[in-house]
């Protein structure tokens, strides 16, 4: 599995209307999900800006299938109005995996194997 980070930015008008449409996505949009191997997808918000999180096997396949998938289309249709833009991790218009630079769990487990 890799995660890969995704980053989206939300219209300021659409922000309350936004949140309130990912209480809870589709049914059939989570059957998507399933069936091309997300294992979990989290969405974070600091103010007009969404970070992406994904975890997957293949995100170039993942993001296909799900591009390809009526599902999706009726989703992006609805939630399209509340994005401004959606971009991979560096700015780029594809995603790419996440590059960790520090985690504190790593930290405490390098130190509980020092002797």
């Amino acid at each position: 599995m890799t995660r890969f980070a995704l980053h989206s930015t939300i219209r300021a008008d659409a922000i309350d209307d936004y949140v309130a449409q990912h209480r809870r996505i589709p049914d059939d949009l989570q059957g998507v999900f399933d069936r091309v191997g997300v294992i979990d997808w989290v969405i974070w918000r600091s103010g007009d800006r969404l970070f992406h999180l994904v975890d997957c096997d293949d995100i170039d396949d993942v993001m296909r299938r799900i591009g390809e998938s009526p599902e999706n289309e009726a989703w992006q249709r609805d939630i399209g109005r509340f994005v401004s833009r959606f971009h991979g991790p560096d700015g780029q218009d594809d995603a790419a995996p996440l590059a960790e630079v520090w985690a504190l769990s790593t930290q405490r487990q390098d130190e509980r194997r020092r002797p």
